[in-house]
């Protein structure tokens, strides 16, 4: 059974591995971050948010002191999570499941994509 974590995300119960919702491709076990199975992209924050005036102080993220990292699914190309993270600062481990949960009775069958409406 595969169980919806997020929008972007699936866990298949039998397996304990991390899917893409959208292409179902393996991003690897539910005991691990998933976004090490994920293709990464660094982006300069002034690529997204173009300075609006010249100068130091001109409303745009600076590069010295953040970075946008964004994690796409290497099996269809689908944007995953974006973290801005300070230089040097390590990825996010920002979800950690029990395995154990998935064996109960009480939980939802998520995986449809109806479900999403």
């Amino acid at each position: 059974m595969k169980r919806a974590i997020t929008e972007s995300l699936l866990v298949d119960t039998e397996l304990l591995e991390w899917e893409c919702r959208r292409c179902e491709y393996s991003l690897g076990s539910v005991t691990e971050n998933y976004k090490k199975g994920c293709l990464v992209a660094q982006r300069d924050p002034k690529e997204i948010w173009e300075p609006l005036i010249e100068g130091v102080l001109n409303f745009s993220y600076d590069d010295t002191w953040s970075r946008i990292v964004e994690f796409y699914c290497p099996g269809c190309g689908a944007l995953l999570e974006v973290e801005m993270l300070p230089p040097g600062h390590p990825i996010t481990h920002d979800i950690e499941l029990d395995p154990n949960t998935f064996a109960d009775e009480g939980s939802v069958d998520m995986s449809s994509k109806d479900s999403e409406q």
